[in-house]
C-alpha cells in the first residue's frame, strides 16, 4: 500500500526545509552544499516541478 501526502505549493518551501533542502535560482538545492537535487534520471528539480520525495528515500518526483 502507498501512502501519498499532498500540499498546496505554499507548503512547498516548509517541505524542503525539513529535508534539509532550499531552492536557489529556481532549482532545489542541498541546503549545505548548493548542489542541485537530481531526479532518478539525472535532471535538476525546478521548484515549480517538484512534486514530491518518495517513501524512504530521497528521490524527487517531478510533475
Amino acid at each position: 500500500m502507498t501512502t501519498v501526502i499532498t500540499f498546496d505549493n505554499e507548503f512547498k518551501g516548509q517541505i524542503l526545509n525539513i529535508f534539509e533542502k532550499s531552492v536557489k535560482d529556481g532549482v532545489i538545492v542541498e541546503a549545505c552544499t548548493g548542489n542541485p537535487v537530481l531526479t532518478i534520471k539525472g535532471e535538476p528539480v525546478d521548484s515549480k516541478e517538484f512534486a514530491g520525495i518518495k517513501k524512504g528515500s530521497e528521490i524527487f518526483i517531478k510533475k
